[in-house]
Order: structure tokens, then sequence, then C-alpha cells
């Protein structure tokens, strides 16, 4: 288990539960951040500010976590929500170049029972279709006979 330093002081009390919650869940993976980052869509040093509260963690972030700790992501997203509302955003940044065009998300990886399900319904389809075949081969000899 990791020992954490406290958060900042100045970080919103939703803001400071998020973090432990995203904390507790890396910890409860046992995966060191570099392993975390190769296993998600965000760098070991996005980790690192994340985890340390210096950076709101996107909530691509939050779910790509709860997605390698296998947990369901309905209670934290809504705790991001909360978080959200009341993480000090700094000042902006620079504007880009106009001509930035947005990079898309990654798309989620299916979860266990979505990947199952599929594979179920599939090696249904497939019987089915050999069933249909079997038949059919039987069928038409037995008719032009």
């Amino acid at each position: 288990m990791t020992r954490w330093r406290p958060l900042p002081d100045a970080l919103p009390r939703e803001a400071q539960h998020l973090v432990g919650r995203l904390r507790g869940l890396k910890d409860r993976t046992g995966l060191s951040l570099a392993e975390l980052a190769r296993r998600t869509a965000y760098s070991k040093s996005s980790w690192q500010r994340y985890l340390s509260g210096a950076k709101q963690p996107p909530r691509g972030a939050v779910q790509a976590l709860c997605r390698v700790a296998e947990v369901e992501q309905g209670r934290l997203l809504a705790l991001w929500e909360l978080a959200d509302q009341t993480w000090p955003h700094g000042e902006a940044g620079p504007p880009g170049p106009p001509d930035t065009v947005p990079v898309p998300l990654p798309v989620p990886a299916p979860s266990g029972v979505d990947h199952r399900r599929w594979r179920a319904a599939a090696l249904v389809s497939f019987a089915v279709i050999v069933l249909l075949a079997v038949w059919l081969l039987w069928v038409l000899p037995l008719r032009s006979g």
C-alpha cells in the first residue's frame, strides 16, 4: 500500500473525498503508477498529479481506474460530479492555435460481463447456423431421391 502525502488544505472537501477514494482504488489494484499508466490512456505523471490532488482528474481517468479496479463506476462518477463543481479551476492557459483538432477519447474496452454475453451470443448463433446447414444437407438429398 502506498504512503500518500496529505492533500492540500486548499482542496475542497468534495475534491479531497474523490482523491481519497481514487487513492484507495489504486491501492486496491496493487499496481504501481507506471503499471496503471500502461493499462489506461493516462500517463504516470498524470496519475501522480491526479492522486496528489494537484490536478483534477478527468472523468475518463476515473472511469479508467474503475475498469482496472473492476468496480462499479456510478458512485465514483457521482462523487466526481460533486468534486467538479468545487474543484479550484486555476487561470485558463493561453488558447491553442485555432486549427487545433481535439483528440478523440479512447473507446472503453467492454467489461467482462459484456464480453461473456457477446461470446455466448456468437456461440449460439454459430450453433444455429451449423444445425441449419446439417439439416439442409440431410433434407435436400431426401427430396431429390
